[in-house]
């Protein structure tokens, strides 16, 4: 069975964006600058690699992601271009109950439950499965247990309020440590495995 694997910048203290949706306290907010460390960089990238299927909220889709990429995987000269080409070449799964057909290439929409539709492409055969947000699409999975693994990328700010991914939550969500991993600008990212 493919593992469903959450990727997501944090804050130090637990937020996945600012109280009004800013992520400009990350040390990289997606510009065209890729401000990462080049170890942290290949790590995203080839994380990605082991996936072939991105799973993403209607929001997260109709504000730009498919475009965002698509558009990077264009320019080679920009070392973003590889994990953008990822991205491109990955299927899209966009979880909707307001649209009717995707506008979008290489994606397909789920209407249906949340839950059933993603053991149902975890059944599947391919490689894993990752999610990058949104938040709220993002706290449902983990609510819903359906995230196997977490790569926690911890950014050196705190940030005091703002959108968390565990609020929903309820009781104890036991995790296991797989790695911690120190970068030189200043990022850690923790990686969990699902331990329930």
């Amino acid at each position: 069975m493919r593992k469903l694997i959450l990727e997501m910048q944090l804050s130090i203290d637990g937020f996945a964006a600012a109280a009004n949706g800013s992520g400009s306290w990350m040390v990289w907010s997606y510009g065209d600058d890729w401000t990462w460390d080049p170890a942290l960089q290949a790590y995203h990238t080839e994380l990605i690699a082991s996936a072939d299927e991105i799973l993403l909220s209607r929001k997260m889709a109709e504000e730009g992601f498919i475009g965002h990429w698509e558009k990077m995987a264009t320019n080679t000269a920009n070392p973003q271009s590889v994990f953008a080409g990822h991205i491109r070449d990955a299927r899209k799964v966009v979880f909707t109950h307001t649209l009717t057909q995707s506008n979008w290439p290489n994606t397909v929409l789920a209407k249906g439950d949340l839950i059933e539709e993603v053991k149902a492409l975890k059944k599947q055969p391919g490689k894993n499965l990752i999610v990058f947000g949104g938040v709220s699409f993002v706290s449902a999975l983990i609510a819903a247990g359906l995230i196997d693994e977490y790569h926690l990328i911890i950014n050196p700010a705190a940030i005091g309020r703002g959108m968390p991914i565990f609020d929903k939550v309820q009781g104890i969500l036991g995790l296991s440590l797989v790695k911690a991993t120190a970068y030189g600008s200043g990022m850690v990212v923790l990686q969990y495995r699902y331990a329930g």
